[in-house]
């Protein structure tokens, strides 16, 4: 009976996205011909800031993440990051049965977020951004 449990434990594990594929996940965000933008991600933990290009790791969860970025001279960007399911959480049905795929909902590794958002961002034409500085000895006297 002991070697049978063993087995179905580990049978039970194999289909685990939690152990395969974790419970977070690293996430690339980019705006486009705007670098240097500072975004925001609203997430269950808190915001989460990231400056573009750049990546985030993020929770797996089963809620969709919004996105804000800033820049000076540009009109705010948002978009949302929405949470697919992980392939590997169909193995759980097969392999792991409601056991694993109670794990994998719980801890949320049965979720997956895209590798890669992009957030769009446009120049506001009514700002002006402002003149650098000339150092005082470069000034005319």
């Amino acid at each position: 009976m002991r070697n049978y449990l063993l087995l179905l434990l580990a049978i039970t594990l194999v289909g685990c996205a939690t152990i395969t594929k974790g419970t977070t996940q690293t996430v690339a965000i980019d705006t486009p011909g705007v670098p240097g933008a500072t975004c925001t991600i609203q997430t269950q933990n808190g915001p989460q800031m990231v400056l573009t290009p750049g990546s985030v790791v993020l929770t797996k969860g089963s809620a969709a993440l919004p996105i804000q970025c800033t820049k000076e001279c540009y009109v705010n960007g948002s978009s949302i990051i929405p949470s697919g399911t992980e392939t590997m959480a169909a193995g759980n049905v097969v392999f792991g049965g409601v056991l694993g795929l109670g794990v994998d909902a719980a801890t949320g590794a049965m979720n997956k977020y895209p590798d890669v958002v992009t957030v769009a961002m446009a120049p506001d034409p009514a700002c002006q951004p402002a003149a650098p500085r000339r150092p005082p000895s470069a000034r005319a006297k």
